[in-house]
């Protein structure tokens, strides 16, 4: 009892007919139809990112500034109208003594430097004394590298985030300070700015 219809199937899809009544464009159809639909999402999602985020910044600009205020209501004193305890005058510089820089009682007591990962970096060894009467942190040096005639090539600064107590002396080994230029054969390191502890 064979009633022929597998034949009747198979010869439509054969013939470019459909396949159980769907035709053969509608995956087509529902691919541009969701590239519409996500185009428009996208387009309406960046519009509103601009105008949130323009938006943004409008409260800042338009908010008073009340530290201005506050500075004219302060009385001002000029370091030319400040008297000693007799009636004279003080001179500006008897009424804020000058203190020495943290810098100014530190010293590089001895350098040396060598290559590393493939020659192109600087490892610089060092050794810092700190004749201050405090503790300092965050040293900044730079180090100045030259060819071997004296010409200069490069410059290269470090932030040390480390303490020396005062009093003291502390080596740093190895310390990464950057990349060079492979013609570089000497350096001289030097101390830029130190923070009081």
């Amino acid at each position: 009892m064979n009633t022929g219809l597998y034949r009747l199937e198979w010869t439509r899809l054969a013939s470019g007919g459909h396949f159980f009544g769907r035709p053969d464009k509608a995956p087509v159809n529902h691919f541009r139809t969701g590239l519409i639909g996500l185009a428009v999402v996208l387009a309406a999602g960046c519009g509103g990112w601009v105008l949130l985020s323009g938006h943004r910044g409008d409260p800042v600009v338009s908010e008073p500034v009340h530290l201005v205020a506050a500075a004219l209501l302060e009385p001002a004193t000029s370091p030319a109208t400040a008297t000693a305890p007799d009636g004279l005058p003080l001179d500006p510089e008897e009424i804020v003594p000058e203190q020495p820089a943290p810098i100014d009682g530190l010293k590089i007591s001895s350098q040396r430097w060598r290559r590393g990962g493939l020659g192109s970096n600087a490892l610089v060894t060092f050794t810092l004394r700190n004749r201050n009467d405090y503790a300092v942190k965050d040293i900044e040096i730079s180090c100045a590298f030259s060819r071997r005639d004296g010409s200069h090539l490069t410059d290269r600064a470090r932030m040390i985030h480390d303490t020396v107590k005062m009093k003291s002396r502390k080596t740093f080994a190895r310390l990464h300070i950057g990349f060079v230029n492979v013609n570089a054969n000497q350096a001289r390191c030097s101390l830029v700015s130190a923070s009081h502890i």
